[in-house]
């Protein structure tokens, strides 16, 4: 049975890691606004940022709440194309 102690230096390592491994893949995403590598439209990264966004409110009420899912995020227009 692991104690206090030790579940909360577990916590601080994984949550540490995982945190800056998020922060990380952000200037990753941020990297894709460059026009001259890639195109998109407006739509797209509001629909983008969404997503993250109601990612983020998922994760914090994790932090109050037992019960959780885990939802995959695709662009609608990729789910289309999946769809056929």
């Amino acid at each position: 049975m692991d104690t206090e102690k030790e579940k909360r230096e577990r916590f601080l390592r994984i949550a540490s890691n995982r945190t800056n491994r998020i922060v990380d893949d952000f200037r990753l995403l941020g990297n894709c606004s460059n026009r001259n590598n890639y195109s998109y439209t407006k739509e797209e990264v509001n629909e983008m940022f969404r997503e993250i966004e109601r990612s983020l409110a998922r994760c914090k009420e994790q932090y109050s709440d037992k019960n959780h899912s885990v939802d995959r995020f695709y662009f609608s227009t990729m789910k289309e194309e999946t769809d056929k």
